[in-house]
């Protein structure tokens, strides 16, 4: 009985590990070697975030008109989901502006915005690994003479395994067909 226990434990333990052990699929985001640093100072690479469905945009702190609306537009599609489904899908908003937006501006942000740390991450990375991301991520910006920054917007829903499962471009208000799509993603994870 003893060596049954110990056995089934083993496997479980190498269940557990098999995930990460599994080599990411070659459309997945998270092949990008890009380390963030969260709005608590906590620096992880992009792909610890495997295994939980994301909603990823990109913004910067200092704008006052788009990315509020961004911000807002994120907060509203996960309230509309049914709580079960938004309990297992994690908010990762990532800075155009990693030289203004440093740990502790982002962090103000956060608070300001009423922003749950145990939901929001609000992250910066190095501006070459900010490039890479917005590229992958399929976002377009730009930085103006005046220091602020013309950018895209857009919600991206990155399944379990970091690949782009859905998007919207949908900014202010709800858009219903990229709630249906995170419900239909989270619920085949």
């Amino acid at each position: 009985m003893k060596r049954l226990l110990s056995s089934l434990a083993m496997l479980l333990l190498l269940g557990g590990s098999a995930h990460a052990a599994q080599p990411l699929p070659g459309d997945s985001v998270y092949q990008l070697p890009v380390q963030l640093t969260g709005q608590d100072g906590r620096q992880q690479m992009l792909s610890a975030r495997r295994g939980r469905p994301q909603l990823v945009t990109m913004f910067y702190t200092s704008c006052k008109m788009v990315c509020p609306l961004i911000i807002d537009s994120l907060r509203l599609t996960r309230n509309a989901l049914d709580p079960a489904i938004r309990s297992q899908i994690d908010l990762l908003a990532v800075s155009f502006n990693p030289a203004r937006d440093d740990v502790a501006t982002l962090q103000g942000y956060a608070l300001k915005r009423h922003l749950d740390p145990r939901v929001w991450t609000l992250a910066r990375a190095e501006p070459a690994q900010v490039r890479q991301l917005s590229g992958v991520l399929g976002l377009q910006y730009r930085q103006l003479p005046d220091g602020e920054f013309n950018h895209s917007s857009e919600l991206i829903l990155l399944d379990a395994e970091g690949r782009i499962a859905a998007h919207t471009n949908v900014i202010g208000r709800l858009d219903p067909a990229f709630v249906k799509a995170i419900t239909e993603t989270v619920s085949r994870h």
